[in-house]
């Protein structure tokens, strides 16, 4: 059976960044008439109940999805390269309230903020917590997220580069500003797959390339306050994890344990990287958060607030991340990126394995 390889990734940040080296192996491609599927995630402006089109992607869930049917479409031999791009101009593209409205995919009375804290509270009483116990992890949640986002910024992580102290403020009985994605970022990103014949013909060495090891999907048949009970069990996180590892034989939480993985969780709001410590067996009660926080980065990006949220986008913008980060690690063979979509209806892992 061939393999899928992520062969390149590139995006752009605001006005930094570039993707010169995508596009020109994707030029070459087309010139060579090599079959290549591309696969798209949808941006803000696309509304969200809306017909999806074939080959489109939509939720937060959407990159994983598209990272499944890739690599399923190169390892059955439907096609010999796949592109995944997804484009937001969600800073500069958009009036303030057209933004707003757009985000309201629940309707006007039940916005976003509203639905995470009553999945939160559900958590809560489900855990045998309390409210208390749910915003001391919130802290340590946004403090290992500080950690990995100083890393990014080299260290130099300067008053300038974090949120302005009202932000420090609840917005909600159980979040405050900065437990919360901010999406306010202009962000295009492509992935490039292949097969290891295509990435030859290419001249990608073994080196630039990381293996779909594994991609695992957990879908609920609804979203939104009515499906809030059904959600908060994430079992169906619990099966996207677990399928993930037996695609890609590897125990992601023993590896990660010994510091041999990397880990970027979906950040969203504090109740979902807490479920995926949870099901992945990171840990085994609430307790156990505080601790394995001070031991372990759950993110490689700095997570959604500090790194931004792009709408359907983070966890491109992390496959992408997670492509540069570990072909350049000399510690590291394996990582996982989580996708979350809508109030948490549809999970997604997918494990990637350095190739050589």
């Amino acid at each position: 059976m061939t393999q899928a390889l992520i062969i390149a990734a590139a995006k752009t940040v605001d006005d930094s960044g570039s993707l010169k080296h995508c596009l020109d192996l994707e030029a070459t491609l087309h010139r060579q008439g090599i079959r290549v599927t591309e696969l798209v995630i949808d941006p803000l402006s696309t509304p969200w109940h809306s017909p999806l089109e074939p080959h489109h992607y939509r939720s937060g869930c959407g990159p994983i999805e598209a990272l499944a049917d890739a690599r399923q479409l190169i390892i059955s031999g439907a096609t010999d390269a796949v592109v995944i791009s997804g484009k937001d101009m969600l800073r500069s593209g958009y009036e303030r309230q057209q933004r707003l409205d757009l985000m309201a995919i629940y309707g006007d009375d039940y916005p976003l903020t509203t639905a995470y804290n009553e999945l939160a509270e559900q958590f809560i009483h489900r855990h045998g917590a309390d409210a208390q116990l749910f915003q001391q992890l919130a802290h340590h949640l946004f403090e290992n997220y500080k950690c990995s986002y100083r890393n990014v910024v080299s260290d130099h992580l300067s008053a300038e580069l974090l949120p302005d102290e009202r932000w420090y403020n609840h917005i909600t009985p159980l979040f405050r500003g900065v437990d919360c994605a901010n999406p306010l970022i202009d962000f295009s990103g492509r992935l490039l797959l292949s097969t290891p014949e295509v990435a030859r013909q290419l001249s990608v060495t073994p080196q630039e390339c990381l293996e779909v090891a594994g991609v695992g999907l957990g879908f609920l048949p609804g979203d939104g306050q009515q499906h809030v009970e059904d959600i908060v069990s994430y079992e169906h996180l619990q099966t996207a994890y677990r399928t993930a590892c037996e695609q890609a034989d590897t125990d992601f939480a023993r590896a990660f344990r010994n510091g041999d993985a990397l880990l970027e969780v979906y950040t969203c709001y504090p109740v979902v990287p807490i479920a995926f410590l949870l099901t992945s067996g990171l840990v085994d009660l609430l307790e156990q958060v505080p601790a394995f926080l001070e031991q372990h980065l759950i993110t490689i990006t700095g997570g959604m607030n500090l790194a931004k949220g792009p709408w359907n986008n983070p966890a491109l913008n992390s496959l992408i991340e997670m492509h540069q980060q570990l072909t350049a690690s000399q510690d590291h063979h394996v990582g996982a990126v989580h996708g979350n979509g809508g109030l948490g209806y549809k999970q997604g892992v997918a494990i990637l394995k350095k190739y050589l």
